[in-house]
């Protein structure tokens, strides 16, 4: 997708969490300790998976699935295990590093390759099932539209995604972190209602055949994101 500001807004998470935020993401998404507040972020961040995880299909076997926007790789591995064929990508170089290193030997019935690289890549082919938990919060809502068109045309099953809901708390976060200097601010998080994120679903031409289905918020502490399913018509 050439859109400028999918573009520039993909170099900014990729430099972040690749160099900046590298070390604590890496500590938010193991089992040692963290602050208060990064705690709740780590319980959110683990409901939301379970979450897309108990959407999917018990048995993925002969099944491909896009984990898009993987992190250190924990969906990957789950669906694994389920016996599906995963592909997970992420834009940080670092975080894809750490997903590789934990890594167990037996995946069971399924397997995973890890890549740095673009979720709309097209070399990456077809799935039955994409998955983009939490990495399309920092793009704009037309942007997250224009993505899902692109996943779409290759995913034969389903997408599940999560968006950050528009609420109080969160408009106040994002104003509170325009406080912060530059070089240590995260990619803003782009809020946007869940009626505002159906209705440009439905005007998207290239989502005519697909439909909004099952959605959950997820709120616990300073993590708060919402899942959104779509599937074929």
């Amino acid at each position: 997708m050439a859109n400028g500001s999918y573009q520039e807004r993909r170099s900014q998470i990729e430099t972040y969490f690749d160099r900046t935020a590298a070390d604590a993401w890496t500590k938010l998404t193991s089992d040692a300790k963290v602050s208060r507040i990064r705690a709740t972020v780590r319980a959110g961040r683990e409901e939301m998976r379970a979450t897309l995880l108990d959407w999917l299909p018990s048995d993925l076997s002969g099944k491909r699935l896009l984990d898009a926007g993987c992190g250190t790789g924990a969906l990957a591995l789950e669906a694994a295990w389920r016996g599906a064929e995963v592909l997970a990508i992420d834009v940080a170089p670092t975080l894809i590093e750490i997903a590789r290193e934990r890594t167990p030997a037996n995946l069971g019935p399924g397997s995973v390759r890890f890549e740095a690289g673009d979720m709309l890549d097209p070399a990456h082919g077809r799935f039955d099932h994409v998955v983009a938990m939490d990495s399309l919060i920092h793009y704009v809502p037309s942007d997250v539209v224009r993505v899902l068109a692109e996943l779409a045309g290759r995913a034969s099953h389903s997408i599940l995604f999560t968006f950050a809901p528009r609420t109080a708390a969160l408009a106040l976060m994002h104003g509170v972190g325009r406080f912060f200097p530059r070089g240590n601010r995260a990619p803003a998080i782009e809020p946007v209602s869940g009626h505002a994120l159906r209705e440009l679903i439905a005007a998207e031409p290239r989502l005519a055949g697909w439909q909004t289905r099952r959605t959950k918020r997820i709120a616990v502490g300073f993590y708060t994101s919402q899942a959104l399913e779509l599937v074929p018509l």
